[in-house]
């Protein structure tokens, strides 16, 4: 796996050299192709130029800023460093805070960072000071040329990950919920209590597999050799519970309440 970026994180005085690594890959999904419907060919794209009608090569494309209509200035990698060089280079921290305060609503996406050559001391230092406090810190640094907030963490003692925040402009308002004519009983409280007890268990990542990938890549196969395809049938389930306390019964009574994890 190869580094995506590479600085240091500002920790006061102390300067930590590090690289960062993709936390995570990108969801399975089918590779699904654009094809005409009635030819049956891909469907295939070009970057047409609006001054000369004609397709564009990857290594003749730079990208612009309109300062004015039709009229561009060129921005390449280099002026978006000089625009701030320290922020392109360093991971300042600004805080630390307890993560129990970031509604997980922030967190939008994870990254591991490594100590670089001649970093491990400092970068053990930091770990552990964060892992007997039990606090996470606030940072900011410019990454894809634009500037994030994140938050660093240890974690399973031997890896700080930088979680990518999102700010406060990119939450949308939680919607109108009315629950004004909703009255629950303590009776029915205590029953959805005990089917949360029931269902309670370590959480283990390794047991959730996604099977509708597999099973659409066999119903693939299937068509492609020209057999008739039928949906299973799914039992409807009601918009709306009339008698609560007796679904919760059935639930507590139904093999435990307990649901197999796919």
């Amino acid at each position: 796996m190869r580094a995506i970026w590479s600085g240091a994180i500002s920790f006061g005085l102390v300067n930590i050299p590090v690289k960062l690594y993709s936390g995570t890959s990108a969801e399975r999904a089918l590779d699904l192709n654009m094809i005409s419907k009635k030819d049956m060919a891909p469907i295939r794209y070009a970057r047409i130029s609006t001054a000369s009608n004609k397709e564009v090569e990857w290594k003749d494309i730079v990208k612009g800023y309109e300062i004015e209509k039709g009229k561009f200035v060129v921005i390449t990698d280099e002026d978006f460093k000089k625009a701030s060089p320290e922020k392109t280079n360093t991971i300042e921290i600004l805080q630390f805070v307890n993560e129990r305060e970031i509604d997980s609503i922030y967190f939008e996406k994870p990254y591991y960072l490594v100590p670089d050559k001649g970093a491990a001391k400092a970068y053990a230092l930091l770990l552990k000071a964060l892992e007997k406090v039990n606090k996470v810190a606030i940072a900011t640094c410019v990454i894809r040329n634009r500037e994030h907030i994140f938050s660093i963490k240890p974690m399973a003692g031997q890896v700080l990950l930088l979680e990518q925040l999102r700010y406060k402009e990119q939450i949308n308002e939680i919607p109108e919920v009315n629950t004004v004519n909703a009255k629950i009983t303590q009776q029915e409280i205590g029953l959805a209590i005990k089917l949360i007890d029931q269902l309670t268990e370590k959480f283990k990542p390794e047991a959730f597999k996604d099977t509708y990938v597999e099973t659409m890549k066999k119903l693939i196969e299937a068509k492609a050799k020209g057999k008739k395809i039928a949906a299973p049938t799914v039992e409807k389930k009601t918009a709306a519970v009339k008698d609560l306390m007796s679904v919760l019964k059935e639930s507590l009574n139904t093999h435990g309440g307990k649901k197999k994890v796919a």
